[in-house]
């Protein structure tokens, strides 16, 4: 903030006809205040956005209790004299534009109270006038109440409006109206991400927001850059204002009417150049490792995948990076024998990086090659104070390595961030959940409520929580409030959800985001229960108001041995009725199926990956209720030919990885036959066609032609397993 001018100083006499006492039934002098439909637009949550939620409360209270003078100042600056004798300044441009006399070097609770008083102050003056826009007194409680427009909020009327605001767009911004509030600098930085080329996720109403794979951009008052609020730390990654403005122009040039769209920005839309996709490199030591077979890598394709890892870094390729570190780290965990290794993970990392490779060959622009490969994307981004809410977690275990995912809900850009912890340890979920991270339990983290200022995101949606004396971060246990968050992660409606699944792009050419499927499901009604000892899997029908249904499925794991009792606790009523389920989402057989990471009822959410056996009833073998609620998944892949035949199919061409196509055993052929004919006897053929073409290309020394048509046989069966 700016000081006060000295013509200004504390305890100058008021400008003729100041208002008074905004709280008054009626303000003397509020015409004369300069009219400011920014600070008019300001609700509790935009403030709260911009400063944090203690400071606004507190300058509420004190405002309601003793609101200052306020008196016009020039060029439509609003003057506030508060009974401290601190006076404060706010001109037109942004909060960070007022001056203060009480010496805070940032927005201080004097420049909220005068939004506040301000507000109320006008209300009288706007009543007078007939606009039906009046603002209300402040609200002092401000738990989480989603901005309107925003992710969580009312829905917009059949026009996409919600007043005369709802009408605006961010694209209207100017080139130079975006220089002169970030800096010529931060614009040629976004110029230069733009010529890459970058895709962008836009959401249009009164509080228009675009979501950036590094941060989200929320344009808090309509026509004003001055109340821009981004996730992204102040200073860090100023230039993704401008890149949301153009992403914003992209929509309204392309697709006008939706009230949400994918927009491809920037770029060039020619036919790739003769520099290729920048992936050159990787899929031919991709390749190699499929000719060689993984048994078969030695040190040198190791010290190739370190080669290729310094390559994708300089050249900003993000998912290709995650892809290839990946498949480092499976050769890495061959050599080690470790139980982390497994041959239809690298089959996939395999196909995953020549499928990105075609995709961003076949053209369509730049804006479609970032969306592929990821350019473009910083690493890391530093965030703002952010509140996440836990959404559950997922304990796996690799020898003696514990791993705990923990899932956050992020309401103001509407997407799933997750945090990971690492022990070396034997302890089970129970045990994991009292140990301490960041100064909070790891059950703390997956049920409670996260905010923090000192969040790391990283583009594939990884938050890192970094300990700093400066930034303060706290957690609190309270009841579920999932009924707050936006459309984007909680679902009503079962059938728009497997309409958002039917509609994703193929999973191999997908951002590489983590927790990307993770939903929070209401539940208008519990059905059957049933329990499967064969396979320890637990299963209970769930409907939404529509009747719809959809299948909750959890199985048994040793490092989480209370979580299928605590699910059959929650369903069975013994927690209160069960309100929402969080979890990943997938179909199968033309049904929902959620695995349970959080379910909500009575109380704090529960997290059956963190359950104590001991505290629960034992409910599975009480489960087990007759009915069709389980139907051809009651035993997993075994009951259904579709499924077995991909099934099959994968695993062979996965084995054909593991062994390398210049090492195949005799039976392998065999094997890709049997394989193809089963395909072909679902109606599968043109998946069949494809192995077949990977028969003929088989012999003692297989070249380019093998990997290519291993590739299409593989990546036909990943989406035939995909759809089924």
């Amino acid at each position: 903030m700016t000081p006060p001018s000295a013509a200004s100083a504390p305890g100058a006499a008021s400008a003729p006809g100041a208002a008074s006492a905004p709280g008054a039934a009626s303000a003397p002098g509020a015409a004369s205040l300069p009219a400011r439909a920014d600070l008019l637009a300001l609700d509790a949550d935009a403030l709260t956005a911009l400063t944090n939620r203690g400071l606004v409360k507190r300058a509420a209270r004190e405002t309601d209790r003793e609101p200052p003078r306020l008196s016009g100042g020039a060029d439509a600056t609003v003057v506030a004299d508060f009974s401290d004798g601190v006076r404060t300044e706010l001109p037109l441009g942004g909060l960070d534009r007022a001056g203060c006399s009480c010496g805070a070097v940032t927005v201080c609770r004097h420049v909220i109270g005068l939004v506040f008083a301000y507000q109320t102050g006008m209300a009288p003056a706007a009543e007078t006038e007939g606009s039906g826009d009046a603002v209300s007194d402040p609200p002092v409680d401000l738990l989480p109440a989603a901005p309107a427009g925003s992710p969580g909020a009312a829905p917009l009327g059949p026009d996409g409006e919600e007043g005369a605001a709802g009408s605006w767009s961010p694209g209207e911004f100017s080139d130079e109206e975006l220089a002169a509030r970030i800096g010529a600098r931060l614009v040629e930085a976004a110029r230069r991400t733009a010529r890459a080329g970058y895709t962008a996720r836009v959401r249009r109403g009164v509080t228009p927001v675009v979501e950036l794979a590094s941060a989200s951009v929320r344009f808090l008052v309509p026509r004003d850059l001055g109340y821009v609020h981004t996730d992204a730390r102040a200073g860090v990654r100023d230039d993704v204002v401008a890149l949301a403005v153009w992403a914003f122009r992209a929509a309204d040039e392309s697709d006008p009417d939706a009230a949400e769209c994918v927009v491809d920005v920037g770029g060039s839309r020619t036919e790739p150049t003769r520099d290729g996709t920048g992936l050159e490199a990787v899929v031919e030591f991709a390749g190699e490792v499929l000719r060689a077979g993984v048994v078969h890598a030695g040190e040198g394709l190791a010290a190739a995948a370190a080669g290729q890892l310094s390559g994708l870094e300089r050249a900003g390729l993000r998912w290709p990076l995650d892809a290839t570190a990946e498949l480092a780290d499976q050769l890495g965990a061959y050599r080690e024998r470790s139980a982390r290794y497994a041959p239809e993970t690298v089959a996939d990392l395999i196909a995953e990086l020549f499928a990105r490779h075609r995709a961003a060959a076949a053209g369509g622009g730049n804006g479609a090659r970032a969306r592929v490969l990821g350019s473009g994307e910083a690493a890391e981004t530093p965030l703002r104070r952010v509140r996440l809410d836990g959404l559950g977690a997922r304990v796996t275990a690799v020898d003696n390595q514990r791993r705990v995912e923990i899932f956050h809900a992020h309401a103001t850009t509407g997407v799933v961030l997750v945090s990971h912890r690492h022990w070396t340890t034997q302890d089970d979920g129970a045990a994991l959940a009292r140990r301490r991270s960041g100064g909070a339990t790891v059950g703390a983290l997956a049920g409670g409520v996260l905010v923090t200022e000192s969040a790391v995101r990283s583009a594939s949606r990884v938050v890192r929580v970094t300990t700093s004396r400066i930034s303060q971060s706290t957690v609190t246990l309270t009841d579920s409030s999932w009924e707050n968050l936006p459309p984007t992660l909680l679902t009503h409606d079962y059938a728009e959800l497997a309409g958002e699944l039917d509609r994703m792009p193929p999973r191999p050419v997908r951002a590489r985001v983590r927790a990307e499927l993770v939903r929070v499901l209401a539940v208008a009604e519990v059905g059957d229960i049933d329990y499967s000892p064969g396979s320890q899997r637990l299963t209970v029908e769930i409907r939404d108001a529509q009747g719809r249904a959809a299948l909750v499925t959890a199985t048994h794991a040793a490092v989480a041995p209370g979580r299928l009792d605590a699910v059959a606790a929650a369903f069975g009523g013994h927690r209160g009725a069960v309100r929402y389920v969080a979890g990943s989402v997938h179909r199968s057989g033309g049904i929902l199926v959620i695995d349970p990471c959080a379910i909500a009822a009575d109380g704090p959410p529960i997290v059956p990956d963190l359950a104590d056996p001991g505290s629960l009833p034992s409910l599975i073998a009480a489960a087990s209720v007759p009915g069709s609620c389980t139907g051809d998944l009651e035993d997993g892949v075994g009951t259904d030919p579709l499924v077995d035949a991909v099934g099959a199919a994968r695993e062979v061409l996965a084995e054909f990885a593991h062994s390398g196509l210049a090492h195949l055993p005799p039976a392998a052929v065999g094997r890709l036959r049997r394989a193809r004919q089963a395909l072909a006897e679902v109606g599968l053929h043109r998946v069949a066609a494809a192995l077949d073409g990977l028969a003929a290309q088989l012999g003692p020394d297989p070249g380019t032609k093998a990997v290519i048509a291993w590739v299409d046989a593989y990546l036909r069966v990943g989406l035939a397993a995909e759809l089924l």
